[in-house]
């Protein structure tokens, strides 16, 4: 109720499908709108244990801009009037906004900041259904998995700035006096040739003063000059390996005082909602099959179990819908067909 014109959700299962009932989920209706809708569950924190936040996409449309990420919330949490500015913990999902944003979205809370994951990871952007799984485990390592493959894993501390570096460039060391970045030099060694000086232009010796040539009247001759064949140009030692080349000087680092370890980066309390709070520029996405867990492997069988078949049926559900749509086409025409598309659908 934050807004009045949220987008509407319904429960279908898209334009192809391998169960139509199985195969419902909640439905993105209108272009452009934002929507807002959540879920309840009896809080819990996730201390000492891994948590583990998973569900499926499937984007029946050709999205060209639109989130399609879920987020975790506390008990505190008012859902009527849950909005883009209302406090999560988790942000974790697919989000695209044209031709260079096609991401999964990790966001963390903490001590009420935002972090964003600093790696790249890349969403499914075909209509199929898909499977996106976030893994947080107490050791504060974690992974991001699609279609139930390691898409990124790492540590929490290294992919995103909770907190200040371990480590930091000591500004008070100063490169040494000695230290030579060179990496190549002039050799030394090489000395230049006594004849090496030589014009680089000189008088033309087979041109002569002309006989009929008057001093008082044209003035002094003096020959046409011509390039002499004896220049070599500027002489220049021959370049070396600078045997004393001690590499680009780079400021040590020394331990961060700033820095304090936080065992707890991964612990969230009153864990109590679930929402989809998200824009969709073209609308069209089903969201399904979501699971809240501490069971890593329970979540892997089930990812397998629900979104596995789905998505073998929807491919070959396509195949066969793409077959009936092209020998209806001549049947019924552009207009009839569209009709029966919509029906469908």
């Amino acid at each position: 109720k934050h807004r009045s014109d949220y987008g509407k959700f319904r429960v279908a299962s898209g334009r192809f499908y391998g169960d139509r009932e199985k195969d419902k989920g909640l439905k993105a209706t209108e272009d452009t709108k934002y929507y807002a809708v959540s879920a309840r569950f009896p809080p819990f924190n996730n201390e000492g244990q891994t948590l583990v936040l998973q569900y499926t996409v499937k984007y029946d449309q050709h999205v060209d801009c639109g989130g399609a990420y879920v987020k975790l919330y506390s008990a505190d949490l008012v859902q009527e009037v849950m909005n883009e500015d209302s406090e999560y913990y988790i942000m974790f999902g697919p989000d695209i906004c044209g031709e260079d944003k096609k991401i999964v979205q990790v966001i963390f809370n903490y001590k009420d900041d935002y972090y964003l994951i600093k790696k790249n990871i890349t969403c499914e952007t075909d209509d199929f259904t898909h499977l996106y799984t976030l893994i947080l485990r107490p050791d504060l390592t974690y992974e991001v998995k699609v279609d139930n493959y390691v898409a990124e894993a790492g540590y929490l501390e290294d992919d995103w700035d909770f907190l200040p570096p371990r480590k930091i460039v000591d500004h008070e060391m100063a490169k040494p006096d000695y230290w030579d970045e060179r990496e190549l030099i002039e050799d030394p060694m090489d000395k230049k040739p006594d004849d090496w000086d030589q014009p680089e232009r000189i008088p033309d010796p087979n041109v002569t003063k002309p006989d009929d040539w008057d001093e008082e009247m044209d003035g002094e001759w003096a020959p046409p000059s011509v390039p002499n064949p004896e220049y070599r140009g500027i002489w220049k030692p021959r370049i070396i390996k600078n045997p004393n080349y001690n590499g680009i000087w780079v400021q040590p680092l020394v331990d961060n005082p700033e820095y304090t370890p936080d065992p707890n980066l991964y612990k969230y309390f009153n864990i109590s909602v679930i929402g989809l709070e998200i824009l969709q520029g073209k609308s069209g996405t089903i969201f399904d099959n979501f699971l809240i867990t501490n069971d890593e492997q329970y979540a892997e069988d089930a990812g397998n179990e629900m979104w596995g078949p789905t998505f073998v049926s929807n491919q070959y559900s396509k195949i066969q819908w793409g077959i009936f749509a092209g020998l209806r086409y001549t049947i019924l025409g552009p207009e009839g067909l569209r009709k029966m598309w919509v029906n469908r659908g």
